[in-house]
């Protein structure tokens, strides 16, 4: 087998291996090799940040995944779609720009131990990451690789969304990542100048003519070598086919994601041992908790008729197709411009709760996405989720061969509790539909539709068509507990020379879209590889202000 040595080698291009990779290679005394199992970014659809309509169908740029059967959705498989393409997720998600919530990572730090990881202390990171069009405050940054903006060409229904929400009750917010999360508002998005602006593109890319940064794709890692307790390596198999091995002289980063990960680890002997035995997997390393407590939002979501062609799914016919291009390439506005999830909002269901449960995304069209139902050139989409499930699932691997496909179980609504939470944000984007703002546009409800009412009834409903929010983590879970896969600096228990740097390690799911806190990982993962100094943090307005969410 072919070798070549490296100081580092990084498994996974996805958002947070692109921000390591790039930190890295800064010092040019450092050589660094990223692997990436798919295809370099070049879809024109990847680019064009209404192209998010066709990442989540097909297997260009994505794993192809599906779930196991799911036992609490009536047995029923699940499109699963990973990125598998240089930039990972960040190439083929919606582009919605959102932190989380300041409770969230204070409750990794004072509930899980993950000292070194509250919000005061991973907010410089964000900041950092964050080249922001519209702020720069203590909340936000600009100059960084991340491009962040305003939509060009919002749709005139999603600014009826916001609305209709605050007819409700929701205030308008203009900021979801400031001092307040709650409220209603139009999403900031990772574009620049009307392109999506993955890690790929701001980080990696200008990174990639340094001569000490080696980036390969098509390249599938299939092992993590290890000799007497340590890293040394990783094994993978380019698009030629022959086994190849780039040796790791001080660390191998594992940024493969909430799905890859885990399934490196396995395959690698580091995992479960009683599971991998009966694979013929030799154990290397017993650690439980890899591949457990595996998190995800999953959407239950109104689609309504509307009553002319006031939505997206006017632009399918050719003729404005055309049009639609025109504006983009001549004047650089329009629907392509669009990420489709214009609007949205955070809001609670339990009005207990210690800071919003559920986060909706308004779709100004139907049938956007791969699995929902599409209403000719008359529909909207209205999705709702609970955004802090307490039922864990598994990633496992289904034999010893690195190229199948791994078992893949959410566990969505196991608990009571999350099938309650869910049912009461389906209610709310019920009632935001129903507010004035939207009448002189809509028809009908027409999925679920207006007959389904009970509790039961909507639960129904959600077994057969509720969907992935595309926000898999924890399944390398950072943390002192025996669960916990990775410490406090992201080390691998009980393996040298080992880390995982990405949305695995999330002790808890975050209360939001997960491609920015994924982004903060690998920048706060940059410094502790590298053994440098957090970045300072911000002097805080006051003591009220760092309560407030993100």
């Amino acid at each position: 087998m072919a070798a070549q040595a490296f100081d580092y080698v990084i498994a996974g291009a996805g958002p947070a291996g692109c921000v390591l990779a790039t930190r890295l290679s800064a010092d040019p005394s450092v050589k660094v090799l990223l692997l990436e199992a798919g295809p370099e970014d070049k879809d024109p659809y990847i680019h064009w940040p209404v192209g998010f309509y066709k990442m989540t169908s097909g297997t260009k740029n994505s794993w192809g995944y599906e779930t196991v059967p799911l036992a609490h959705l009536d047995g029923r498989r699940m499109w699963y779609p990973q990125g598998r393409v240089l930039g990972g997720g960040g190439s083929i998600n919606a582009q919605v720009f959102t932190r989380g919530n300041a409770k969230d990572y204070d409750a990794w730090a004072e509930e899980e131990g993950c000292a070194g990881w509250s919000y005061r202390e991973i907010l410089p990171y964000f900041r950092r990451a964050e080249d922001n069009e519209r702020f720069s405050n203590r909340y936000h940054g600009t100059g960084g690789p991340l491009g962040v903006s305003d939509l060009i060409s919002p749709h005139a229904m999603s600014k009826v969304f916001v609305r209709a929400a605050q007819e409700l009750g929701l205030p308008y917010n203009p900021d979801f990542n400031g001092e307040r999360q709650e409220g209603c508002g139009l999403y900031q998005v990772t574009q620049r100048n009307g392109r999506r602006c993955s890690c790929a593109i701001g980080y990696l890319r200008p990174a990639m003519a340094r001569p000490n940064l080696t980036v390969r794709t098509g390249a599938q890692a299939t092992r993590i070598v290890i000799e007497r307790g340590r890293a040394v390596g990783v094994d993978y198999v380019p698009g030629t086919g022959e086994p190849q091995h780039a040796r790791a002289e001080r660390e191998v980063l594992v940024t493969a994601g909430a799905v890859g990960s885990p399934k490196l680890l396995l395959l690698s002997g580091i995992g479960p041992a009683d599971e991998l035995r009966p694979l013929g997997i030799a154990p290397v390393h017993d650690l439980p908790g890899v591949g457990r407590n595996f998190q995800d939002h999953v959407d239950v979501y109104v689609i309504s008729e509307l009553n002319g062609p006031h939505s997206y799914n006017r632009h399918t016919r050719p003729h404005r197709q055309l049009w639609c291009a025109a504006q983009y390439y001549l004047f650089g506005c329009g629907p392509i411009t669009s990420n489709l999830a214009e609007a949205g909002g955070f809001w609670f269901v339990d009005q207990a709760a210690r800071s919003p449960d559920i986060q909706f995304h308004f779709l100004p069209g139907s049938g956007l996405e791969a699995g929902v139902k599409a209403l000719g050139e008359h529909g909207c989409t209205l999705n709702s989720c609970f955004l802090r499930p307490k039922s864990r699932g598994t990633v496992k691997l289904a034999s010893a061969d690195p190229f199948a496909a791994p078992l893949i179980d959410p566990n969505y609504f196991a608990e009571e509790h999350d099938r309650r939470i869910s049912i009461g944000g389906f209610r709310l984007a019920r009632e935001i539909m129903a507010q004035p703002a939207f009448r002189p546009f809509l028809r009908a409800e027409r999925l679920p539709g207006p007959e389904v009412k009970s509790d039961a009834e909507v639960m129904a409903y959600a077994r057969q068509h509720s969907k992935t929010d595309y926000h898999p983590v924890g399944s390398c879970k950072m943390g002192i507990d025996p669960l916990a896969v990775v410490d406090l600096e992201l080390r691998v228990h009980g393996v040298a020379g080992l880390r995982v740097c990405d949305s695995s390690i999330m002790p808890q799911l975050v209360s939001s879209n997960t491609n920015a806190p994924t982004i903060m990982i690998g920048e706060k993962a940059a410094d502790l590889v590298r053994g440098v100094a957090a970045v300072p943090e911000p002097a805080p307005a006051s003591a009220e202000a760092l309560r407030q969410v993100v």
